[in-house]
């Protein structure tokens, strides 16, 4: 199934990872829809999947604010091309799965002090689910890709559950019937039930130290999305243990750090009655990077009634280069669940920083530290709590990859090989904008920690 896309250069097969002979495909430019999408075609068929995704180019003809001689890192052959293809694959998947959760955000709000409060943003976590599977699926070739995420198909499939999944399906196939938007083509027919059901259930990975396999966080930070504030869709790819790229999907991230002062109700309020352009573009983004890149890139959300083409107006961001803790902005979280917030709170009191925290929820905190809108966060978890690797793989790449650090408080990086867990992790997980605030962190968190068992 070919993806919809700008055009290319003429290294397609190294950008593939396909070997650098170029006599093996054939390009042919088709247009639909008013755009033109490449169709490669293999002269091998009994080789390779009938339909291969590819990787978007750089649109010569697209007009951004990024510097001219930075689209050589946006043609993807300038930069180290191992994972490009996968990348340009899960830019999209969440593209889509924000698609569909902004859909659904009135619905958040609006029934967020129903009896069943919690369905409409438990529908958004099944359907993105559904989502980002059947697209890494239909573009990467379904026996090559291995998701792991949060509960079990089976929770879905129950006899009681008949409305939850009723209400899947009908978001599931709303949101694919809008795929050609993202260039990527949508099914023949509806998806029923049994095909939902299918798809969500091959994200049935363990993960573990070897092989290759994504990590799918679909809805972190459920209470803000039940109350129309912060949340995040997140997105990566594992490769024996390592994070080899992270996209993260924040639907209603402020683009401007005094925003975030705002009540989320202003801002949905204002985007009501001034639709947003790129000029005007006030919240909602994706974040990405790939490993040894040493960049992260933002682009914004995909606008109503608009195709997206490589790189949809995208900026580096980096993350800040305050290096005094009295400066540094911390976040604060706003969940409680599974959290221990007496230790952070007291420890960040305690370095005496001069600005006021920023309040986020769940994978947000990291976007703010990748785009420079805070400097430090500490995440100390409740008693017999473990963190998922689907919450912090992608934050973490895109942090490093922005310039920053994550580790746990002993400066070891996170293991993410040990399946679902983040095991042997040493008290916290600490995420700082460079090396110097970092260090100092590391220090006050065991300066702090002795204190507080005397």
């Amino acid at each position: 199934m070919p993806l919809y896309c700008s055009s290319l250069g003429a290294n397609i097969p190294r950008i593939l990872g396909l070997g650098r002979r170029s006599d093996n495909y054939t390009l042919s430019h088709i247009k639909a829809a008013g755009s033109c999408f490449l169709s490669l075609h293999h002269k091998s068929p009994n080789t390779l999947p009938t339909h291969i995704a590819f990787v978007s180019k750089f649109d010569q003809s697209f007009s951004s604010p990024v510097m001219e001689e930075d689209s050589k890192m946006f043609g993807l052959v300038s930069e180290p091309e191992e994972y490009c293809k996968e990348l340009d694959v899960a830019v999209r998947a969440v593209q889509m799965a924000c698609f569909l959760c902004q859909k659904l955000q009135d619905t958040f709000i609006c029934k967020s002090r129903s009896n069943n409060h919690n369905l409409p943003a438990t529908v958004a976590g099944w359907s993105v689910k559904a989502i980002v599977s059947w697209i890494l699926f239909e573009c990467l070739g379904g026996e090559n890709v291995s998701i792991v995420t949060e509960e079990d198909v089976q929770t879905l499939s129950n006899t009681n559950t008949s409305e939850l999944l009723e209400a899947v399906v009908k978001t599931v196939n709303e949101c694919l019937a809008e795929a050609p938007q993202f260039g990527v083509e949508e099914p023949k027919s509806a998806l029923g039930a049994s095909e939902v059901l299918e798809i969500i259930s091959r994200c049935n990975s363990v993960g573990g130290p070897s092989g290759i396999f994504w990590a799918l966080g679909p809805l972190d930070g459920i209470m803000g999305s039940a109350c129309g504030d912060q949340y995040a869709v997140a997105l990566s790819l594992i490769e024996d243990g390592e994070v080899v790229l992270g996209v993260l999907g924040c639907p209603n991230y402020p683009m401007r750090k005094d925003w975030f002062s705002y009540h989320q109700s202003y801002l949905r309020m204002i985007s009501k009655l001034t639709p947003p352009t790129f000029e005007t573009w006030n919240e909602g983004c994706v974040i990405y990077a790939k490993r040894g890149s040493g960049k992260a890139w933002i682009q914004p959300l995909l606008h109503v009634n608009k195709k997206f083409v490589w790189p949809n107006h995208a900026k580096q961001v980096s993350v800040s280069s305050i290096d005094n803790l009295a400066l540094a902005t911390f976040c604060q979280p706003v969940e409680k669940a599974n959290s221990s917030h007496s230790f952070g709170e007291g420890l960040a009191h305690s370095v005496g920083p001069s600005n006021q925290p920023l309040r986020v929820y769940g994978m947000m905190k990291y976007a703010a530290i990748a785009c420079g809108d805070a400097e430090v966060f500490m995440k100390f978890a409740r008693a017999g709590y473990k963190e998922k690797i689907w919450d912090h793989a992608a934050g973490a790449i895109i942090i490093q990859e922005a310039g920053g650090m994550v580790t746990d408080a002993r400066g070891h990086p996170l293991d993410f090989s040990k399946g679902l867990y983040l095991e042997r992790l040493d008290r916290c997980i600490v995420a700082c904008a460079g090396t110097t605030l970092h260090e100092r962190i590391i220090d006050a968190v065991d300066a702090s920690w002795v204190s507080s068992c005397l």
